[in-house]
């Protein structure tokens, strides 16, 4: 706990350096493919930080990467603007939603949940190219539905869990409205964006957001998103799926691996 104390209130330069890397980092893969908190979480918790401060402070940094990534889709002109004012607004609703159901369920028991639909998602991925020609797509009055209820369930798995969040918005995106792979990531990242929102809320408000770390660390995760989204747009569907089933892949073998600790 001494040593907390000393990571929450006079961090080294040393670790400063290693956390702004490894936002840098995650903000590059989580603009991308989602995930980013696979790098930056377990840094957090190896400085010292107890699991509830490094969830804040993850939560902190990560949002301006979510940000930096959406603007920088759309200023690229990958983002859908009209399904944008729908999965906003809706995904920071879900994720108030699910951080309310924390306090009636644990969310150690979606961890087994989760572990079976990531590889089925993923497979999903593999299966269904939304880049082929011939896939019929719904109408945009059925889509802007799929997208809200999208938004708004992932948004609620975020706010009560959230590991994978922005790979299943990603995921979500491409199976429900059948869209290329660049699009639904831009499309991810709006809603992941507002999910994000809610949950820097909620941990802020419960003085767990540790700012003197979370701060350095957003500069980083901005710069990085915007840097991965840019490289998501010239590298095409190929690149977003090799990245999104790397990132399930990393998502299995951490929850799998806290699943066995807990145990």
């Amino acid at each position: 706990m001494v040593w907390s104390r000393q990571v929450a209130h006079d961090p080294s330069a040393l670790l400063i350096l290693v956390l702004v890397v490894a936002a840098f980092v995650a903000g590059f893969v989580d603009a991308i493919a989602g995930g980013g908190g696979l790098i930056t979480l377990p840094v957090l918790l190896g400085a010292g930080l107890p699991a509830h401060l490094a969830l804040g402070t993850n939560k902190g940094q990560s949002i301006f990467g979510s940000g930096s990534a959406a603007l920088a889709f759309a200023r690229r002109g990958a983002l859908d603007l009209r399904r944008a004012l729908v999965t906003f607004p809706l995904a920071i609703a879900g994720a108030f939603l699910g951080a309310q159901l924390v306090h009636a369920l644990s969310p150690a028991t979606l961890r087994p949940v989760v572990l079976v639909l990531l590889p089925v998602a993923a497979a999903t991925l593999l299966v269904r190219r939304p880049d082929r020609t011939g896939v019929p797509r719904p109408s945009p009055a059925r889509a802007l539905v799929y997208s809200a209820l999208l938004a708004l369930v992932v948004g609620a798995y975020d706010g009560f869990f959230g590991p994978g969040t922005g790979t299943f918005f990603i995921i979500g995106f491409v199976v429900l409205l059948h869209e290329p792979l660049v699009a639904a990531t831009a499309d991810a990242k709006v809603a992941n964006f507002g999910s994000n929102i809610a949950a820097v809320t909620v941990f802020a408000l419960h003085g767990h957001v540790v700012w003197r770390l979370a701060l350095p660390m957003a500069g980083a995760q901005f710069t990085g998103a915007w840097v991965g989204a840019h490289v998501a747009i010239r590298g095409g569907d190929r690149l977003v799926r090799r990245m999104v089933l790397l990132v399930v892949l990393g998502l299995c073998a951490k929850l799998a691996w806290d699943g066995f600790r807990t145990s």
